[in-house]
């Protein structure tokens, strides 16, 4: 393969990923009982993170959609033009932590958790907590655990995924080949 279409290549996949982090994300936006945006939200398309542990070239398709994401709820009305700034900056941030920072999949997961609860419950409590009472920690705690709980559902899919051989050479991980739990 030349040099060229490979590059090719790495774009379509790219774009692919935030393609489906953007359609994850907006079909679920309609589902009442899971909120995309606010201090209560589990952004079920955040799951597909765990594709920057296998491919560090992901990052910018998973930065791509979440940017795609809050643009589009800001301009809906649902999240917050701020949100674009700040969310798809946590997104980043975790994204490198979870392809670089870990050479084991549960705790590249935790990166996540973590960057998101803190960047985004920032945003939430600074700029949008006008008429509620939720600390700067309660806003970090609620957007952490939804988080944890889209991360936890990844890495049950990624667990079952990475057994099928098929999966995997579709994926192509370029980083941590050999999974450690």
């Amino acid at each position: 393969m030349s040099e060229s279409s490979s590059i090719t290549k790495r774009i379509v996949q790219n774009g692919m990923v935030a393609a489906v982090y953007y359609v994850i994300t907006m079909i679920l936006v309609m589902v009442p009982a899971i909120s995309q945006f606010g201090p209560i939200q589990i952004r079920v398309s955040e799951m597909l993170m765990l594709l920057a542990f296998f491919r560090p070239d992901f990052i910018s398709g998973l930065v791509i959609g979440c940017f795609m994401v809050n643009a589009t709820g800001a301009m809906m009305g649902l999240g917050f033009p701020m949100d674009m700034l700040f969310g798809t900056l946590a997104t980043a941030i975790a994204a490198v932590l979870t392809s670089y920072a870990s050479p084991k999949m549960f705790v590249a997961a935790l990166w996540s958790v973590l960057i998101n609860g803190l960047i985004v419950g920032f945003e939430i409590y600074f700029f949008f907590n006008e008429g509620t009472s939720l600390s700067w920690w309660l806003c970090c705690a609620y957007v952490a655990a939804g988080e944890a709980i889209a991360m936890a559902i990844g890495y049950a899919v990624f667990m079952i995924l990475i057994r099928n051989k098929g999966v995997m050479n579709v994926l192509a991980p370029t980083h941590h080949k050999e999974v450690k739990f």
